[in-house]
């Protein structure tokens, strides 16, 4: 395998070298290396694990916030004035 390194950022994994910018280099790696590993003075690093947010979770498990709005037009919880501009939208563009 080998590794194209750029800015010591592993950029791109390859079976064969090809053509690349004369500033970028291929370095030979095993199976083990990402793109997300970084290569300085002839190392691999691999990436350090950030432990994520309650925000950065939640974010991640919601419905898609179009989900979440059609429930809640489906639903009636939006105001007769909000009601009418959604359906007005619906009504221009109907599904096919």
């Amino acid at each position: 395998m080998k590794a194209l390194i750029a800015d010591n950022k592993v950029i791109e994994i390859a079976e064969t070298e090809f053509e690349v910018n004369p500033n970028w280099q291929w370095v030979d790696c095993d199976d083990s290396i990402t793109t997300r590993h970084t290569y300085e003075d002839g190392t691999f690093t691999a990436p350090t694990t950030v432990e994520k947010t309650y925000a950065q979770k939640r974010i991640e498990e919601y419905p898609f916030i179009g989900d979440q709005l059609d429930d809640l037009f489906h639903a009636g919880a939006f105001s007769t004035e909000m009601t009418a501009t959604l359906q007005a939208v619906k009504d221009k563009y109907p599904k096919e």
